[in-house]
């Protein structure tokens, strides 16, 4: 997986890939936080929009993030675990968006392990649960986080919204979606 050592404004960053999914996202994570002493991790990437009124190009700022995984088992925990983002980090990247006037939503998001799911009427109950949008990546990064003492962020551009024909097209996709980039390389 590739990664990238440099400076953005003159503060020094590193840019990590981490596949795609819970377990690829969990593995790269946790071998930064635990092996590379990274004391931050911030997630950027797309996601499907679930509330009405999303647009293309909104950004999320994912607090929460429930999940179908089987991810927290691992940790034998005696209930149900919450994964949730370091709130300095949210609410810095809040008034980040503000300060640049871009659009956005904070709340909780739904990370799946399943990208095509036999339940057509899945996407919809989170949706119902308030859930913003669903991506494929944030609880194993917020579990991580909290396993071991440092601090993450998943922050999203809607590209699409599930069950419609609404999508981003390739080249909003390359190039439209570097506002969540901007807010991320800010809050470092």
């Amino acid at each position: 997986m590739l990664g990238y050592t440099g400076y953005y404004k003159g503060k020094r960053v590193s840019i990590q890939g981490h596949g795609m999914g819970i377990p690829s996202i969990g593995i790269y994570t946790y071998e930064l936080f635990n092996f590379y002493d990274v004391k931050t991790i911030i997630r950027v990437g797309s996601a499907g929009g679930l509330q009405p009124g999303m647009e293309i190009g909104d950004v999320i700022i994912g607090i929460g993030s429930c999940t179908n995984s089987n991810y927290a088992a691992q940790f034998n925990l005696p209930g149900t675990y919450a994964p949730i983002a370091d709130f300095g980090l949210a609410r810095k990247a809040v008034d980040i968006a503000e300060q640049m006037g871009i659009r956005y939503r904070v709340g909780n998001l739904v990370s799946n392990d399943t990208f095509y799911d036999a339940d057509p009427t899945a996407l919809k109950k989170w949706a119902e649960m308030g859930c913003l949008a669903v991506e494929m990546e944030a609880p194993a990064l917020y579990m991580n986080a909290a396993k071991s003492g440092n601090k993450a962020l998943c922050i999203c551009t809607i590209s699409d919204v599930p069950g419609t024909n609404i999508a981003a097209t390739p080249e909003v996709r390359q190039k439209g979606f570097t506002n969540m980039m901007e807010i991320a390389l800010s809050l470092i």
